[in-house]
Formats: C-alpha cells, sequence, structure tokens
C-alpha cells in the first residue's frame, strides 16, 4: 500500500485512473486534502462535514469519499522543514483529484507563491473561477442575478510564469544592457520582469473553455486581453485564440462579424459565439453588461484581477471557489487568502471551500452530491443564516459560527 510523507493511504479506498481519455471514478474515491493555513483549519472542519453529509444524502452508502491528508504551508514546514513537500506533489498526481483551503504566501521575499507552485509543477494550465450570485447575498450592483460567468484562466505563462530579476542584479544588467543593444531605452535602476505567452499555452486554455461551453450548453466565449497595447504577447493570445476556434470547432463556432454578417445579430441554434474584449474595456462591462458574457478566457494577470472584480459583486471572495484543472489533474480551492487574525475563532466563512467541493464533485460526476451542497447554500443564506462576513452586511440576518452555518446547510440539504 502507498504512503505519502510517511502517512499510509486509506486501505479501504481506491484512486481515481484515466482510461480512455475519461476519468474512471470508484464508489470510494481516494482524494487528497490540504487542510490550509490560517483560518483553513476551521474552514476544512466544517467543509468536510458538508462534503460527507451530501454524499451519504445522495447515495445513501452506496459512495464514500475516502479524504487522505497531504501537506502545504505552514502545516508541512512545522511537521517536515519543508513548505512543499515531493510527496504532497506525487500525492496529487497519483489520485488526480484533490481540494485544498487557502496557503500562505508572504508578499515582497520568503518564499514563492505555493499555489502558483502547485499550478506550475502539475501543468494545472487553466484556473477555473465561476462566478454567480445567490438570492440573499449582499451585492453593490443592483442586479446581481445577471452575473453567471465562469473565467478560464491561463496558469503557466504571462507575469505569473515567475522570470523576474532584481534590481541591480548582474541578471538584471545583462537583460537591459541586451535591450540596449536591440534598441530600446531601460532605466539602469529597473527590476526586469518577462512576459512569456505561447501558442500551445493559449490554444490548450481556449480549448478546454470551448469544450466546457459545449458540454454545459454555454453560448458566448469572449477572449480578453491588452492586445491593442501589448500586440505580441496578449494580441497574440486573441488571434491563437480565434485561430483554434476555427480549425478545431468551425463547424459550431461563429465570430462576432459573422454573427451580423450571416445571421442578422442572432445566434443560431446549436452554436458558440467567439468574441473578444479589451481587458479595461471588460471591467466596465461586467458591470453595465454582465448578462452578455457566459465564458471568459484570458491571460493569467487579467483573469487574477477580473475573477476577483467578478466576486466583489456576488458576495466577496468569501464566496468565490475556483479550480486549478490540467488535462485531467484537477486541484480545487478557496480563491481568497488564510485571514490568519481569524484563525481558530469559528468565525470565518466556509462557502469558498464547500462551493470548491461541488465542482470537484462535478467534475468526477457526482452530480447529485454537488447539486445538494449549491442547493442547501442557497437555502441557507435565503433563510438570513450567515457567518459575520455577510451578517453585518445583511438587515435581519442570524449570524452563526463557521461550525454552525456547516449545520445550517446540512439541515437544508434534500
Amino acid at each position: 500500500m502507498l504512503s505519502f510523507n510517511n502517512i499510509p493511504v486509506p486501505a479501504e479506498g481506491e484512486k481515481i485512473e484515466i482510461r480512455d481519455g475519461r476519468l474512471l471514478v470508484p464508489r470510494r474515491p481516494i482524494i487528497p486534502f490540504i487542510e490550509g493555513d490560517g483560518t483553513g483549519r476551521d474552514i476544512w472542519r466544517a467543509a468536510s462535514r458538508v462534503f460527507n453529509a451530501a454524499v451519504e444524502k445522495a447515495y445513501r452508502g452506496e459512495r464514500q469519499v475516502l479524504w487522505y491528508e497531504i501537506f502545504a504551508g505552514e502545516k508541512a514546514y512545522a511537521k517536515f522543514g519543508e513548505w512543499l513537500p515531493q510527496d504532497t506533489v506525487a500525492a496529487i498526481r497519483e489520485f488526480t483529484v484533490a481540494i485544498k483551503g487557502p496557503l500562505t504566501t508572504p508578499v515582497g521575499g520568503g518564499i514563492r507563491s505555493l499555489n502558483v507552485t502547485l499550478r506550475q509543477v502539475l501543468d494545472l494550465y487553466a484556473c477555473v473561477r465561476p462566478v454567480r450570485w445567490y438570492p440573499g447575498v449582499p451585492s453593490p450592483v443592483k442586479h446581481p442575478e445577471k452575473l453567471d460567468v465562469v473565467i478560464f484562466r491561463e496558469n503557466t505563462e504571462d507575469v505569473y510564469a515567475g522570470i523576474e530579476f532584481q534590481q541591480g542584479t548582474e541578471h538584471a544588467r545583462k537583460v537591459i544592457e541586451f535591450l540596449r543593444e536591440l534598441g530600446y531605452t531601460v532605466r539602469p535602476d529597473s527590476g526586469i520582469g518577462i512576459k512569456p505567452i505561447s501558442i500551445f499555452a493559449t490554444q490548450r486554455l481556449v480549448r478546454k473553455a470551448i469544450r466546457y461551453a459545449l458540454d454545459t450548453g454555454r453560448r458566448v466565449v469572449t477572449l480578453v486581453h491588452k492586445g491593442n497595447i501589448m500586440k505580441f504577447t496578449e494580441g497574440a493570445f486573441r488571434d491563437w485564440g480565434y485561430q483554434l476556434a476555427k480549425e478545431e470547432f468551425g463547424e459550431v463556432t461563429v465570430t462576432e462579424s459573422e454573427l451580423w454578417e450571416k445571421y442578422e445579430g442572432k445566434l443560431p441554434e446549436g452554436k458558440v459565439l467567439i468574441n473578444d474584449r479589451i481587458a479595461d474595456s471588460m471591467f466596465q462591462q461586467v458591470l453595465t453588461r454582465p448578462d452578455e458574457y457566459s465564458v471568459i478566457v484570458t491571460p493569467n494577470l487579467n483573469g487574477d484581477y477580473l475573477s476577483d472584480a467578478c466576486a466583489a459583486q456576488v458576495g466577496g471572495l468569501g464566496m468565490a471557489p475556483g479550480a486549478n484543472i490540467g488535462d485531467y489533474i484537477a486541484l480545487f480551492e478557496a480563491t481568497h487568502g488564510t485571514a490568519p487574525k481569524y484563525a481558530d475563532r469559528d468565525v470565518i466563512n466556509p462557502s469558498a471551500v464547500i462551493l470548491a467541493g461541488a465542482m470537484m464533485f462535478e467534475y468526477i460526476g457526482w452530480r447529485e452530491a454537488a447539486s445538494l451542497i449549491t442547493e442547501a447554500i442557497g437555502r441557507t443564506i435565503s433563510q438570513k443564516v450567515v457567518t459575520y462576513d455577510l451578517a453585518r452586511l445583511m438587515e435581519g440576518a442570524r449570524q452563526v459560527k463557521t461550525s454552525e452555518f456547516a449545520t445550517a446547510i446540512i439541515e437544508n440539504m434534500g
């Protein structure tokens, strides 16, 4: 029997396998989890209860998740002297699907982002962020129900590739000198960052986004970029996206120009519209015309900003789940930070991790469990039973603890 970090794998479980290009999910899958730093402890205790209850209510003992703890962040460093043990990465590869809480990342010096590292070493190239509103959640906009998008953010390139040279170092000096030889002026006291965007990474992301749109009945896929300024990186992202859509999905996709030239602005049944928007304009449009967008595909940095801006309209990051997905391996997560000042106080909103779990169940084909979770969260919030972050914004709300919120969700299932 396998073990990772000297912890035996649950003997009664089985691993998810990949066969003929599809996930083969057993009735008792082993799913690794990373508890997370700071409030991650409170959140995981609550979320795991919800997950287990949903599976039990949906399948009445026919299916069960065997949770297997793996380590990253502060807990890993305390146990093993490493922020991200190799066995943790190996376990995610072995079991294909995993879930995690928030992990600490210091600003400036110190360790690099563990979230970014996990995405890169496991080649989890698509950061998938669904953003939708649950009735009753406080929102700063008049019609939050109009926003229902799924953002596909490229995970491995752009400035998040981490190619940087600190000001004053020999590497920075050499890059500045090289640029001067090419005719570009860069101040000698500059730090340097490099922004790679490739055909390969762009097109595999766009391919995944279009397939998702086709599988889920979403009818608009929008490429978001700053190609009017960065023509050979983000402009190329746009061009390569259109190229992929035409070559691989030409029979079922329509561009905006074709929509008006051939169909008088009316999207034919069974077709998906492929369009594009400049990033700064898109920030306006998700506020003023959000119902015109459905699946959004973007390079890394723009996607980082845009997904948080969208989340702000539907209750903030406490309500924002996410997933990092490669060809098959998927790591589901909360998108918020660790909030250490609230750790071990049983007050934090666990919805992001709980909804990430619903995404995970959807991914492995356990749709009944996923639906129980999302519907129960909606019922609980509509009853105004919420944690402090939402209670302070809702008139007549009943503020409950993290653990009590999980209990209310479970009671509202089915």
